[in-house]
């Protein structure tokens, strides 16, 4: 499980964070610990509080209540300029008229660093950047992936212990952003600045982040690693948030120590587990679409085995997706890698196929 479970109190510490505005709760008891040198990412839609949440951090915004702890230190009323925290908005901010160096040693020559000090601090972020042959260029002269380094290596130069990353990559096109995710990440972890993002993107989030807090409605409704957010959701929005899944809403008919089935519209599904529920109660299953198998004849298997009819068929290089209508109208969706079971690469529109699971892959939602 989680290797941060066992730190009560972390770097950085909100506890109880609330935000007001007016009748509106942006920020709903929001409590989360992230330790020294992690990428931590607020993930969620718009509206769900994780900007606000931000800007509470950086001190732009004051909390209604609760406290922010940065190593053991409560800053919640201390002004952003007081903060040993830099944020990077996600429209850079560079300044036009000056060039690469001039905009990285900005902050530095207002904080009165000395000149040689500057030098050598500006030289060691663009060297960093891998920006020093551009030191002289204006930010329209460069990409926008550079444009974007230049702002890190600004965010960096005064040594925060804290950077606050907001929808950093938000401005960049789709293949640009995925390079862009992994540059990032080794820069910061060089540098080994704990790091606080937010984006609205699961796949940034998965890629960059070492842990993931998923947000709605103000709330922070789960957190742990992408792999953990992925495989074990503990509720039927993060489920649904991150990834494809396929839902069915049924309720427990069987719940012994070591196994439970759990009756849908469609059948009854078997898990290798027990719930620890009462018989009756209303339960989600939801299984992946890369966890369903899929055929034209009949496997050798007995229980969650379900068959319908191929809609739809997306080829997506590594795999292909289908879409299958069962006898009631439910869809599900299934993908399978391609060239890896050579049995399905004759599914086409139409045919009636067999499609099962393991009792091992469903995760069961109480709510």
């Amino acid at each position: 499980m989680n290797q941060h479970d066992s730190h009560p109190s972390g770097f950085l510490l909100t506890e109880n964070l609330v935000k007001r505005f007016d009748d509106v709760v942006a920020v709903d008891d929001v409590s989360i610990s992230i330790q020294k040198g992690e990428i931590f990412a607020l993930l969620g839609s718009s509206g769900c509080g994780k900007s606000t949440l931000l800007r509470i951090l950086a001190g732009f915004e004051k909390p209604t209540a609760g406290r922010v702890l940065l190593n053991g230190l409560d800053i919640a009323s201390f002004p952003p300029y007081e903060r040993p925290i830099n944020m990077m908005f996600q429209s850079y901010a560079l300044f036009p008229h000056l060039n690469i160096w001039d905009n990285v040693a900005f902050g530095l020559k207002r904080e009165g660093m000395p000149p040689a000090q500057i030098k050598t601090r500006v030289e060691e972020m663009l060297e960093l950047v891998q920006l020093t042959a551009y030191a002289k260029r204006k930010p329209h002269q460069l990409s926008g992936g550079q444009q974007q380094r230049v702002a890190l290596a600004r965010s960096l130069a005064k040594k925060p212990q804290l950077l606050l990353l907001d929808e950093p990559l938000g401005a960049l096109d789709k293949k640009l952003r995925q390079r862009t995710q992994f540059e990032l990440v080794h820069i910061i972890e060089s540098v080994g600045v704990t790091v606080v993002m937010v984006t609205h993107d699961q796949e940034e989030a998965m890629t960059m982040a070492s842990r993931i807090a998923v947000m709605s409605h103000g709330r922070v409704l789960q957190v742990g690693t992408p792999q953990e957010i992925y495989e074990c959701p503990t509720n039927r929005f993060v489920a649904d948030f991150i990834g494809n899944i396929n839902l069915f809403d049924g309720q427990l008919s069987v719940d012994e120590h070591d196994r439970s089935e759990i009756t849908i519209d469609q059948g009854v599904v078997h898990i290798d587990h027990g719930i620890g529920g009462s018989i009756g109660m209303p339960l989600t299953i939801a299984v992946r679409p890369e966890k369903i198998y899929i055929s034209k004849t009949r496997p050798n298997v007995n229980v969650n085995l379900f068959s319908g009819k191929v809609r739809e068929i997306g080829y997506f290089g590594s795999y292909s997706s289908f879409i299958v209508e069962m006898q009631d109208g439910r869809t599900v969706v299934v993908t399978e890698p391609n060239g890896s079971r050579l049995e399905n690469i004759d599914i086409t529109w139409d045919d009636r196929v067999f499609f099962w699971w393991d009792e091992a892959d469903p995760v069961v939602l109480t709510h």
